[in-house]
């Protein structure tokens, strides 16, 4: 009986693998460098994997130049000035946020201090020791917290818990300096989660954030993680927010891809259906995102994690000239889903970037026909 599981599982993997590689109009699929069929991304002016950037969504040059210097010289004034001159109840605050505290926990990791050893990230202590009323410095201590507790303890576990009920007071802290500030609120929705408030408890946090930045889309992202499946609701929780959201959300929002980042997050482990990304409920929500794209402002930071989102799954749909439109945008960078989920980010990134571009000239396509 063990003899017959096994030859199922494998004619099962076989089937899956089979779906992988097989796509339309012959086979699509990677090759060595220098093979007479390779497909060549830097034909198309695309970035070398060893160059793409990790760090970020999309380009931030302000937000690199500080943060080069504040860790060059561990000096806070840098990340405190372009805080105080970044628009609150905007995207790019918390994007912001985020990479001065997740900076100062990679540092921290890299450099944990021992005798006559400064651990690293010591400018952001420095930062809340001289500055204690600073609102920025509180929020990105408040959000250093919560990614410590999730980089370095298992969720549910003791030290976890210490860790995000210290996060938790540190979002309180931060909310007193700035009433009107979302950040501190938007920081305590991944508390949260790891902590498990209860739903009521939940909707009362998220109702705050609401009264001060109703169409946050960052915001909207990190509540949506309350309601997926493996963590607090379920596949109809996560799709019914995402698509209330998508279908409240003023011209010109990105809110409308959120249903993308809903279906994302519950993608089936192994997907035995070959046509499951041409599936009605991904083509909806693809094309929900494109439109939200195609309206979006411009200099909307929030665009580049929806094109992320979007390659993925227009590279899985076979969808070659769409992709290829979407990584003219975004390519150089690769900090945003679903790349970060990986160990390696920009591997993963360039792999979807090569099948492209073996899809798009498989059928027909060169860089001379990709607008740019």
């Amino acid at each position: 009986m063990e003899i017959l599981w096994v030859l199922m599982a494998l004619v099962m993997l076989g089937f899956v693998l089979l779906q992988i590689s097989r796509r339309r109009r012959g086979a699509v699929g990677l090759v060595e460098p220098g093979h007479p069929d390779a497909a060549d991304p830097a034909n198309y002016g695309f970035a070398r994997e060893e160059e793409l950037d990790i760090r970020m969504p999309g380009p931030d040059e302000d937000l690199l130049d500080v943060l080069d210097l504040v860790q060059r010289t561990q000096d806070y004034r840098g990340a405190q000035q372009l805080l105080a001159g970044t628009e609150a109840e905007g995207e790019r605050r918390w994007q912001r946020v985020q990479a001065f505290a997740g900076a100062a926990s990679l540092e921290l990791r890299q450099r944990p201090g021992g005798v006559g050893e400064t651990p690293g990230g010591q400018w952001l202590r420095v930062w809340r020791a001289e500055a204690p009323k600073d609102a920025g410095g509180a929020a990105v201590h408040a959000e250093f917290l919560v990614q410590q507790a999730w980089r370095t303890a298992t969720p549910g576990s003791d030290d976890f818990r210490i860790i995000m009920e210290e996060a938790k007071a540190a979002c309180g802290e931060a909310a007193l300096l700035a009433p009107g500030d979302p950040i501190p609120y938007i920081v305590e929705l991944s508390v949260a989660r790891g902590l498990g408030y209860s739903r009521e408890e939940f909707e009362q946090l998220w109702l705050k954030i609401l009264d001060r930045a109703p169409h946050h889309m960052g915001a909207h992202l990190a509540a949506l993680q309350y309601w997926c499946e493996k963590w607090h609701g379920s596949r109809q929780l996560a799709y019914s927010f995402a698509e209330a959201a998508a279908a409240r959300a003023p011209r010109g929002s990105l809110l409308a891809a959120m249903p993308l980042f809903a279906v994302f997050e519950h993608l089936p482990e192994v997907n035995l259906v070959s046509g499951f990304y041409q599936s009605e409920v991904v083509t909806k929500a693809v094309h929900g995102a494109l439109h939200a794209i195609h309206s979006a402002r411009p200099d909307d930071p929030m665009q580049a994690h929806v094109r992320h989102l979007l390659v993925f799954f227009l590279v899985r749909g076979e969808r070659w000239a769409e992709a290829m439109n979407q990584l003219t945008v975004i390519d150089g960078h690769v900090g945003a889903l679903p790349w970060t989920l990986s160990a390696d980010p920009a591997a993963e990134f360039a792999v979807y970037r090569a099948l492209a571009v073996a899809g798009y000239e498989a059928n027909g396509g060169s860089p001379a026909t990709l607008p740019h």
